[in-house]
Formats: C-alpha cells, sequence, structure tokens
C-alpha cells in the first residue's frame, strides 16, 4: 500500500457526528487540502454546492481553478477527467445523478478504464467518479437507478458504496488516493442519515460485517445494509440471529468474506435494488456456490427490484426491496427442506 494511500486513511481533523453528505464534503476538503492535484468538478458543483450540497463551500476555499461547474455533458466531464489525469491531476468528477451515467459510458468504459492498460502502465487514472446512486428519494426518471453491475462488469475499474458516514468519509479519501479509476456509487437515500465519523477508519478494503449472527447471512451495499439491519432486528425478537454483511467493494469483490460469513452460517440472501436478471446479486450467487457449495443448507435467495425499467414517485417503494420481501427472503432459506 503507497505512503498516499496510507496518508489518505487518517483523518486530520477531529470528526464527530455528522451526515453522509456532510461527511463526504469534508472528505474532498481534506484531501484538496492534503494534495493540491485535487481537483473536483461536474454541473452545478462550484457556486451552488452540488444539488445535494456534498460540495458545499469547496470553491470558496480552493478557488475557481479547483472546484469547477462543467457543461451538461456527462461525456465531456469523463473525457476531462481522462485527460487531466494523462497530465498528473487527481479528478473527482460528480456525475449529478446515477442515471445520467449512461452518456457517459463512452468514455467511461472504453478511455477511463482501459488508459493505464492500452498505456502499458505510463498513464495510470488516478479519477474517482462520484455518482449520486440508487432509489429512496421519489425522484423523477432517470433520477434514481442502480447501475452497479454495469461498473462492475468493466476490468480496470473498481467500484465501492459506503452505507454510513463513517465509511462515506475514509473510502473517498481512500478512493481518491488510490492510482485506478474508481466508481464511487453514493447512496442517496442515505445522505442526511447522521453517523459517527472517527479518525481511524479501521480496515478500508473489502467487505465489513455489520451485524453478527449464525442462522443465515444477508449480503448488501450501500442504503441496503441498513434496511437488512432493521431486518436482522426484527428477526432477533422470534429468535432468528442474522448476520449483516456490508459488501462496501463491488469491484473487486471480497471473496473471503463471503466465504467466511456464509460458511459460517450456511444460508445467504442477496440484497440489491437493481434488477434481478443480470444483477450482481447472480456473481455473488456464483461465487458463494464456488466457496461455500459444501456448507451450504439451502439455495443462495435473491431479494431485489424488478425487471422493469426504474419507476419514479410514488411506485418506487413498491421496487425497492422492503422488510416484509427480505423476511420472506429469509423464510425461505430457513425453512428450505423442512416438509
Amino acid at each position: 500500500m503507497s505512503d498516499t494511500i496510507l496518508e489518505a486513511q487518517r483523518a486530520p481533523t477531529g470528526i464527530r457526528s455528522l451526515s453522509m453528505q456532510q461527511a463526504l464534503n469534508a472528505a474532498l476538503s481534506d484531501a484538496m487540502a492534503l494534495d493540491p492535484r485535487v481537483l473536483v468538478f461536474g454541473e452545478d458543483v462550484g457556486a451552488l454546492g452540488g444539488v445535494f450540497r456534498v460540495t458545499d463551500a469547496l470553491q470558496s476555499r480552493f478557488g475557481e481553478s479547483r472546484v469547477f461547474d462543467t457543461p451538461l455533458a456527462e461525456s465531456g466531464i469523463i473525457g476531462t477527467a481522462v485527460g487531466l489525469a494523462m497530465a498528473g491531476w487527481r479528478p473527482v468528477p460528480e456525475i449529478q445523478f446515477d442515471g445520467f451515467a449512461f452518456p457517459a459510458f463512452d468514455q467511461i468504459v472504453c478511455q477511463l478504464a482501459r488508459m493505464n492498460y492500452r498505456s502499458r502502465g505510463a498513464l495510470p487514472m488516478p479519477v474517482t467518479v462520484r455518482v449520486p446512486s440508487f432509489g429512496g428519494i421519489r425522484a423523477p426518471e432517470h433520477h434514481g437507478e442502480s447501475l452497479e453491475a454495469y461498473f462492475a462488469h468493466v476490468p480496470g475499474l473498481k467500484v465501492v458504496s459506503p452505507s454510513n458516514p463513517h465509511q462515506a468519509y475514509h473510502l473517498l479519501r481512500y478512493a481518491i488516493a488510490e492510482p485506478d479509476p474508481v466508481i464511487f456509487l453514493e447512496p442517496k437515500a442515505r445522505y442526511w442519515n447522521p453517523g459517527e465519523v472517527t479518525q481511524e477508519p479501521g480496515a478500508l478494503e473489502g467487505a465489513v460485517i455489520a451485524r453478527p449472527g449464525r442462522h443465515a447471512t444477508l449480503v448488501a451495499w450501500g442504503a441496503m445494509v441498513a434496511r437488512c439491519c432493521q431486518v436482522a432486528e426484527l428477526a432477533a425478537e422470534d429468535g432468528v440471529e442474522l448476520e449483516v454483511l456490508d459488501l462496501r467493494w463491488l469491484k473487486p469483490i471480497d471473496e473471503p468474506a463471503l466465504a467466511e460469513s456464509i460458511g459460517r452460517t450456511g444460508r445467504a440472501v442477496i440484497v440489491h435494488e437493481a434488477p434481478l436478471s443480470g444483477g450482481l446479486g447472480g456473481e455473488l450467487a456464483a461465487l458463494i456456490s464456488q466457496l461455500c457449495f459444501g456448507r451450504l443448507k439451502a439455495p443462495v435467495e435473491r431479494v431485489t427490484g424488478f425487471d422493469v425499467p426504474y419507476p419514479a414517485g410514488d411506485l418506487e417503494d413498491e421496487h425497492i426491496p422492503d422488510v416484509d420481501r427480505i423476511l420472506f427472503g429469509v423464510r425461505r432459506v430457513l425453512e428450505y427442506g423442512r416438509g
């Protein structure tokens, strides 16, 4: 691990209770103060501070040359980031909403993800693409998507999604210090939830156990981690101890953590907001079958969004896995083979 990344793991300022939005803002501010090569840009990130105010006051602190607005052209935003990285900068572009990432896919897949490989290491891409992601805020069309499987499929990209303010701060600092391109998926529904952010980052690579248990493992990331913890609390009232594994890194996937947790509980329920078909849950289920085949007590269960375009507004509540749907998934793996 490089000295730069080790330095990025240390929070230079005392941080206590913050929302995820505030934690991300603090991470950007501290990263820019530490490294003058870090640049922040995107649609309305300057004077406005971003639609979610994640970049609030950064322009006034660091100036318009380091925090600046771009045209409404996502392909141009990522193309600019690629060029800046080639010139030695550490760009942190923002895609304003996850659904706006589609116009940028050509640049992400064909340039950002491949440049280091294409140049045989001569042109690393230390670019962190921030993407407010997933649903939960009842936004209009194109403002709520689950794109993790698209990004995780692309060789050369790393993909991460924090589930709480502490992770948001330290994982963003870590991502910015990385020499490789990172897609940083921020769960919009968790922006305003407060949490403790300490100076000690803890482990920043791989998955973490959000709640220990022994009867089954719930595998989730982003906003679904908190929902799975809620499910675990309810299940505990009936004597069922569910482990919640917060995957965090969706590329690369922490295979040892999967094997340890699910090999111990013998049952797995994967929860994500994206549609079932072709979702990241399918890749996880395949890995779990390979790693834990002899120890599984039931088939791997997936509780996901439906195979429809991501719905807008009031229909969103029907699409995102809720407590009842997850509990039914848990029931299926616990009762498998009985009778």
